[in-house]
Parts: C-alpha cells; sequence; structure tokens
C-alpha cells in the first residue's frame, strides 16, 4: 500500500492509538476498557469507573456515557449523527490526500447504512427492509429449524468439539448468505473476510490490523463484482437480487450494503450463541428454568443480549453546537456510548449485575441501538439466538464447556473466537 493508506490509517486510528495509550498509563477507565487485556475479559469494572465519573465524561480524547437515558437519548437525537471516517475533521489538504487512498466498499465507511444519515440513510434502508419485516422473518424459521437440526447432527456425540467454528459461526452465515443470494460454498471465504475485517469497528487498530482488513475487504469487493453481475444476468429471490433489479442504487452502494448485511447478519448473532452459552453453563439455576419452561427462552436471549452484549459502543457525532446533560458540545463534538454501560445502568435494570432471565424488563437494553440506526436484523437475530441455544442444550444435556473459551481479540464486538467444550449424551432429535 501506497503511503497515503498510511496517512489514512493514522488519522482514523493512529492518532487515537497513541492518545489512548497514554490515557491508559494514566489509569483512564475510558482508555484502559478498550485497550487492556483486563478490558477484553471483563470490561465492567471499567465502566462502573467511568460511571463514577459522572453521566458524560470527557477524557482529553473524547466523551463517553454509559448512562441509559443518555444512550438512549443520544441515538434518538438528530442533532447527532453517524460517525465515521468521512466526519473527521482534517485539515483540507491531508483530506484531500488520504480520500485519494480510496478503500474499498465496507461496512464502516459511507455509504454504509451504517455510517450515513438521512436522507441518504433513508433511501437505503428502505431498499432493504422489506427482507427483515416480521412476516419476511418468518418464513425464514423453517430455514433455521432445518440448518440448526444438520449442524446438531454432525456433532459427534459422546465427543468434544469447538462450538464456535462448528456451530455458532455456521447457524448465522447459512442463512445470511442465503439472504444475499451467495453459494453455500463460499462460507468458508465469507468467514475469513468476516475475521479480518471486524477490527476495523475498534478504536485505535494497529497499522497491520487495518491494512489486512481492507486487503480482505478488497478481495471480497472482487467476489461482489462478479456475484452482481451473475444477479443481473439470473436474479433469485433473495435481497441483492430485489436491489440489483430494482436499479436505484449504485455498485458502490450495493457492496457497501452487501458488506454490512453480510456483517451485521453474521457478527452479532455468532457473539449471541457464543455468549449465550457461557452465560447459561455459568448459570445453571437459570438454565434449569428454561428446562423446567421452554417458554422462557426468549426472554432468556434478551437477557443474554442485555447482560453480556455482541456489541459493548457505538458513537455518534455532534452535527451543530449542541447542549446534553448540562455540557456545551461544539459541531464535531463525538461521544462514545457504552452500550454495555447503559445495559447495567442500576437507574434503569435492578440489581444490573445479576442474569436473571426472568427480569421484567430485559427487552428494553440497547444492544441493539436505538433510533433509525436500530439494527435491521434484531428479530432475525433473536430468533436465531433462540432456537440454535434451545436446540443445543436440547440435544446435548449434559453439554460443559472443557477449558476456558477465548475471547476475540476485539472490544466492540464481544464474542469468542474458540469454545472448546464436551458435548456428552446426546438426546433424540425433537421431530
Amino acid at each position: 500500500m501506497s503511503p497515503r493508506y498510511w496517512a489514512r490509517w493514522m488519522v482514523e486510528h493512529g492518532a487515537a492509538r497513541q492518545a489512548l495509550r497514554l490515557r491508559a498509563r494514566s489509569n483512564d477507565p475510558f482508555a484502559r476498557l478498550i485497550t487492556s487485556v483486563d478490558g477484553l475479559h471483563d470490561p465492567y469494572p471499567y465502566i462502573e469507573e467511568l460511571r463514577s465519573r459522572g453521566r458524560l465524561v470527557h477524557n482529553r480524547i473524547t466523551w463517553a456515557t454509559t448512562d441509559y437515558e443518555l444512550t438512549r437519548t443520544i441515538l434518538r437525537d438528530n442533532r447527532f449523527g453517524a460517525f465515521g471516517p468521512d466526519g473527521m475533521e482534517v485539515p483540507d489538504w491531508l483530506h484531500r490526500s488520504i480520500k485519494k487512498a480510496q478503500t474499498p466498499p465496507n461496512p464502516v465507511e459511507a455509504p454504509s447504512m451504517l455510517m450515513i444519515d438521512p436522507p441518504d440513510h433513508t433511501r437505503l434502508r428502505k431498499s432493504v427492509s422489506a427482507a427483515f419485516t416480521p412476516r419476511a422473518i418468518g418464513r425464514l424459521r423453517e430455514r433455521i429449524e432445518q440448518v440448526t437440526a444438520e449442524l446438531l447432527a454432525a456433532l459427534p456425540p459422546d465427543g468434544s468439539a469447538d462450538l464456535i467454528a462448528a456451530y455458532a459461526q455456521q447457524v448465522p452465515i447459512a442463512i445470511i448468505a442465503e439472504m444475499l443470494g451467495f453459494p453455500q460454498e463460499s462460507r468458508d471465504e465469507f468467514l475469513e473476510w468476516g475475521d479480518a475485517a471486524s477490527p476495523l469497528l475498534d478504536i485505535g487498530i494497529s497499522w497491520r490490523t487495518w491494512r489486512d482488513a481492507y486487503t480482505a475487504m478488497g478481495t471480497m469487493d472482487g467476489y461482489l463484482d462478479v456475484h452482481l453481475a451473475k444477479l443481473r444476468r439470473e436474479p433469485g429471490e433473495d435481497i441483492l437480487s430485489s436491489l440489483v433489479q430494482a436499479g436505484d442504487l449504485t455498485d458502490r452502494e450495493l457492496k457497501a450494503t452487501a458488506s454490512l448485511l453480510m456483517g451485521a447478519g453474521f457478527e452479532t448473532t455468532v457473539n449471541l450463541i457464543g455468549n449465550g452459552v457461557v452465560q447459561l453453563l455459568s448459570h445453571p439455576e437459570q438454565l434449569a428454568k428454561l428446562r423446567e419452561d421452554p417458554e422462557l427462552w426468549p426472554q432468556a436471549v434478551d437477557e443474554i443480549l442485555r447482560y453480556d452484549p455482541p456489541v459493548t459502543m457505538t458513537a455518534r457525532v455532534a452535527l451543530c453546537d449542541t447542549e446534553i446533560d448540562d455540557k456545551q458540545l461544539p459541531k464535531g463534538t463525538v461521544i462514545v456510548m457504552s452500550l454495555a454501560g447503559a445495559n447495567r445502568d442500576p437507574q434503569k435494570f435492578e440489581d444490573p449485575g445479576v442474569f436473571d432471565i426472568t427480569r421484567s424488563n430485559t427487552r428494553e437494553h440497547l444492544t441493539f441501538s436505538s433510533g433509525i440506526h436500530t439494527c435491521l436484523g434484531a428479530s432475525l437475530a433473536r430468533m436465531e439466538g433462540v432456537h440454535a441455544l434451545r436446540s443445543l442444550f436440547e440435544r446435548f444435556p449434559d453439554l460443559t464447556l472443557a477449558g476456558a473459551p477465548q475471547r476475540r481479540p476485539l472490544y466492540t464486538l464481544h464474542g469468542y473466537e474458540r469454545m472448546p467444550a464436551s458435548l456428552g449424551r446426546h438426546a433424540p432429535a425433537v421431530v
């Protein structure tokens, strides 16, 4: 890559990386939360220290909040917009330079829906929203059940398995690939590209990680060129075919949308399933309640999403001079919101550090964000999580972990990359 790409990395991540490291040495809780090994494995001590300093805290790098009501307000406030590389304020000469280091379409840059505001956001979201209506999601139930049954049947009875590679990854990748019209034989490629690109959602990643992520996205870009050309010749009944045939989006918008849906449709759910396995095995009394009353499974999945969210933070930028929480914030101010912190705000959730699948208001968590950027696939992720976890524990009632699961080295996407398990006996499949 040319020096322009290194300059782009420095603007997007390098400067923040150095600043966070310096702040971490001063025991700043926000910096340690997103740079330390301790923050990776157990972020909550840092989150609670940050909470103790106020609802909205400045740390010389950015503003941050762990407050539920403040987070929800900002996510719904049109004075704040999506924050991405295009919105960063840098000198004009530098902005022109890094613009020449164009990156392939990806989930963390415009025109990805995650990183744009109305009216473009409204236009793109409307174009794909039909695929995520309750009726459309309901039609996927049978396919989710079929995929789950096939994966469980392939696990070795009375044996061991890595539940992430053999199960948690395979359920959502199969479903989202079908929704986008991708052949199932491409699953392994998508998993590799996703693993490489997912760090882009973190703050202050290394040059090598940034470079590898965009190299992977470049390979996926070439794949999408071929795939979109095929869909123009031979459209199917999937989302991308509909978008291609409608002709309302540019090729870059189509590819950015495809990469976002692939990432969002996969990353959230695989972390939900993995986190759910760990929490239910760590809280056997809650798992016992589910065995006694399977109707609690939907609520249990929402409690997993609240207690151990697969996405821990997000950010917004002030689009104008703004006052919030009695603070005067000039245009361009960035606020990082800890979704994990908001989900454990004691002002919103009673005994928030307790994992309780009977919690009455657990569905009010902010794991799927709020406002116009609320996750389109929230209902799909919930349905996949409920069926994948319920089926796993019903099929393998003696399931245990075979050693400590290994966390992914990511702070924003919070999940596991390996989970060795002893499956034990397996019950007959429920027909």
